[in-house]
């Protein structure tokens, strides 16, 4: 039986990992078996992620404290929280994958960047560009026109040179 003080240790670990993490995910996990689990946290945790199981009344009172949000409704059953510390999309790939494969979990509802989505979201949230993806977007943008500008300089140096040269050919001649 879990007393009132490992409740409220509960919800302070909760509590801290909320305020960390910049993608939250709320799953069903009923249909999981414990060596399914163990591979969903291993692949979870390759995204910088991790896994967390909780009474649902006690998830609702980490979110409170953390400012957080979200209709009870939408925490039913066996609720695990998938907490993402580096890539808030990431998680959403992992959980899309074992939907599509397996069907043994789905999304209730995540909070994104402090953005609550509902579970039939997932294919949305899936779909959009990781972190990574986005700065090496960026970088690409930004590289881009300096390439163009290099290109640029480099066609009127040959061009000046050539006009040397022949200048110089008619010089000499």
């Amino acid at each position: 039986m879990v007393t009132l003080e490992n409740k409220k240790q509960i919800v302070e670990e909760l509590v801290e990992k909320l305020k960390k993490a910049n993608g939250i995910y709320f799953v069903d996990f009923a249909k999981i078996t414990v060596e399914q689990i163990s591979g969903i946290r291993k692949n979870f945790r390759k995204n910088d992620a991790e896994f967390k199981v909780a009474k649902n009344t006690l998830i609702l009172r980490a979110l409170k404290e953390v400012g957080l949000e979200i209709p009870e409704k939408m925490l039913f059953g066996q609720t695990g929280i998938v907490l993402s510390y580096d890539d808030a999309i990431a998680p959403a790939k992992v959980i899309k994958t074992h939907v599509d494969k397996e069907n043994i979990m789905h999304l209730k509802a995540a909070f994104i960047e402090g953005q609550l989505f509902e579970g039939k979201q997932l294919d949305v949230i899936a779909k959009l560009p990781s972190r990574a993806e986005l700065i090496a977007g960026i970088l690409g943008s930004l590289n881009s026109p300096v390439s163009g500008i290099v290109g640029s300089l480099n066609a009127v140096i040959r061009d000046l040179a050539s006009v040397i040269e022949e200048v110089a050919k008619t010089k000499a001649a």
